[in-house]
Order: structure tokens, then C-alpha cells, then sequence
């Protein structure tokens, strides 16, 4: 058991891996890091802006801001991750 035993093609395939399979798990764990690092930003960011004396529980304009802090933080991510695409789009395009 060891890195390579969770990419295998699975039942008796005799070790050989499977590039596909391999290239979807890798997919899937590089989303999920960058939906980790997103609410890790997210977080810290929203957290600094709206929190002055962080006490046992947050007052309603705390949590006024935090919520439009981060519905503004997801918007803005999403609108750059929208535009990064489109352009990586028209660069393969022109390839």
C-alpha cells in the first residue's frame, strides 16, 4: 500500500494504471483544494473586514457584513473565473 495503490485500475488489472481514471482523480482533488483555498480566503478576508472584537457571539451588524461580504467575495470570484475561462477559451481557440 502506498501513493500509487489509490490509482490503479481496480480488480486484478494486472498494476497497469489507467490514465483517464488517474486524470479525473486529479481533477477532482485540484477542485477541491481550490474550493478549500476559496473559503479559506473568504474566511480571513470577510473575518478581518467585519470582526473588530471577536467575542462569543456576533452582533447583528457582524453578521449583516459578513454576509455581504462574502456574497461580494463570491461574485467577484466568480465574475474573474468567468473571464479567466473565456480568455484560456480563445487562447486554445487561436492555437
Amino acid at each position: 500500500s502506498g501513493f500509487g495503490s489509490d490509482f490503479g485500475s481496480g480488480g486484478g488489472g494486472g498494476g497497469k494504471l489507467d490514465p483517464g481514471l488517474i486524470m479525473e482523480q486529479v481533477k477532482v482533488q485540484i477542485a477541491v483544494a481550490n474550493a478549500q483555498e476559496l473559503l479559506q480566503r473568504m474566511t480571513d478576508k470577510c473575518f478581518r473586514k467585519c470582526i473588530g472584537k471577536p467575542g462569543g457571539a456576533l452582533d447583528n451588524s457582524e453578521q449583516k457584513c459578513i454576509a455581504m461580504c462574502m456574497d461580494r467575495y463570491m461574485d467577484s470570484w466568480n465574475t474573474v473565473s468567468r473571464a479567466y475561462n473565456s480568455r484560456l477559451q480563445r487562447e486554445r481557440a487561436n492555437m
